[in-house]
């Protein structure tokens, strides 16, 4: 290990010192290496196992990753979905004494896709929308905290599932500004043109490598991230007047807000001059509105979207266990002890690496209702979750520590949805 090495971390895992610095990224041994799918990146970057953790590890200038560093550290600390800073390594020599790239080292976000390993062989439009649309809720959210990109592209994004949707993480900010008083209109929309363009080459690059469904239009599909980018901005930023005489209209409106995932941290409420109308703004709004409930209710971290679902099952418990004198709180913990806990624990251990516990949850609750509308009978949950051990999940590919194999797509056909299952967010803006 050369003397000059330096390893910038907040907390340095000892395990980082036992990777090969002394070597270029590219001929690290396979031993070292992480065989985890990448995406399309200009920097060459390696996955190495730390301690109970998967790092990335990617060559850059020094400068370049100290301020990523940063930056993803600041992201974070605004509760941004991004992938977490853990070192900068500059220093690096090679047994010959040729200096070697500084690194930069991020812990590999678990369950979390490339884009182009979300889907199976051909990449379906339904899918393609799915992602655009988990990128544009992610680039509402970095310009609501004055973050400008730089490079919006699937390639720079990481997905996991969520209940049906995808939800996207910032991986690259190596481009990116941020801004304390905002972004202008100009800036945000610059943005979204840098997204329409590159989102059509990538998905140009899959169409011309035969990897895209006929039917799948690149340039029409990459358009749809500036529709659903201005209708989720619009919904959260933009004043309403009314009459005075409407003032459900202010609950209707977090009431959708909140269905959208967000709450409102301020509202301002102005009277017009003569009394008679009102208009509303949200100021302060916060993703995570159903995320937040469910923490809150039984100690579970989920997916928005995930979520969701894991409340409406709660809820109908609540209403079907409902006792005098038992709160919210402690119908939760029943819930948790008597439904989610033993389907968590009945997943055989071999097979928990396949879907995070909040998506397999989500996907059981699916496959009950599909079966019982088949079979015509309400299927009990114990022989659901057996059925769907069997016949789903045992044959899905391990997302939590995926080779770099094709994933099945979201669904092979378009059955329609159960109940609690929302579709994307954009049906209820």
């Amino acid at each position: 290990m050369p003397d000059s090495l330096s390893i910038t971390s907040a907390t340095v895992d000892p395990a980082l010192l036992d990777l090969p610095w002394r070597l270029p990224l590219e001929d690290w041994a396979n031993d070292t290496i992480a065989q985890l799918p990448k995406g399309i990146s200009r920097h060459l970057v390696r996955f190495a196992n730390l301690s109970g953790y998967v790092a990335a590890v990617k060559e850059t200038t020094a400068g370049l990753a100290q301020s990523e560093y940063e930056m993803l550290g600041t992201l974070q600390r605004l509760d941004i979905p991004c992938v977490e800073p853990v070192a900068v390594v500059t220093g690096r020599t090679a047994a010959t004494g040729e200096a070697l790239m500084p690194c930069l080292v991020t812990r590999h976000l678990k369950f979390s896709l490339p884009y182009r390993q979300v889907f199976s062989r051909t990449l379906r439009p339904d899918t393609a929308t799915r992602l655009v649309d988990a990128l544009a809720v992610l680039l509402v959210r970095l310009h609501m905290v004055g973050f400008f990109w730089g490079d919006v592209s699937l390639s720079n994004t990481l997905f996991r599932r969520d209940a049906g949707a995808f939800a996207a993480y910032l991986v690259d900010a190596e481009t990116g500004e941020l801004h304390e008083s905002g972004l202008s209109s100009g800036q945000r929309e610059h943005d979204l043109e840098i997204a329409t363009v590159n989102i059509a080459g990538e998905l140009m690059d899959l169409e011309a490598g035969g990897r895209a469904s006929d039917d799948l239009d690149p340039v029409a599909i990459s358009r749809g991230i500036a529709d659903a980018y201005h209708s989720l901005w619009t919904e959260l930023t933009e004043s309403e007047t009314f009459d005075a005489d409407e003032r459900w209209r202010i609950t209707e409106r977090v009431g959708r807000l909140n269905d959208l995932g967000f709450d409102i941290g301020e509202l301002t409420i102005v009277t017009g001059d003569e009394g008679s109308t009102v208009r509303i703004q949200p100021k302060v709004v916060d993703a995570g509105h159903h995320q937040r409930r469910l923490l809150r209710l039984t100690g579970l971290d989920a997916g928005e979207n995930q979520a969701r679902r894991l409340l409406n099952d709660l809820d109908g418990y609540a209403v079907t266990h409902a006792r005098p004198g038992a709160d919210e709180e402690a119908i939760a913990q029943e819930w948790l002890t008597r439904v989610f806990e033993p389907v968590v624990r009945s997943i055989p251990v071999e097979l928990r690496g396949k879907l995070e516990p909040a998506e397999v949850f989500h996907q059981l609750l699916d496959h009950r209702w599909f079966i019982s509308q088949d079979q015509k009978r309400n299927v009990p949950l114990a022989e659901a979750v057996q059925s769907y051990i069997s016949t789903v999940l045992r044959h899905r590919r391990d997302e939590a520590t995926v080779i770099a194999v094709p994933t099945e797509a979201i669904a092979l056909a378009d059955p329609p949805d159960p109940p609690g299952s929302d579709g994307d967010w954009r049906a209820t803006v």
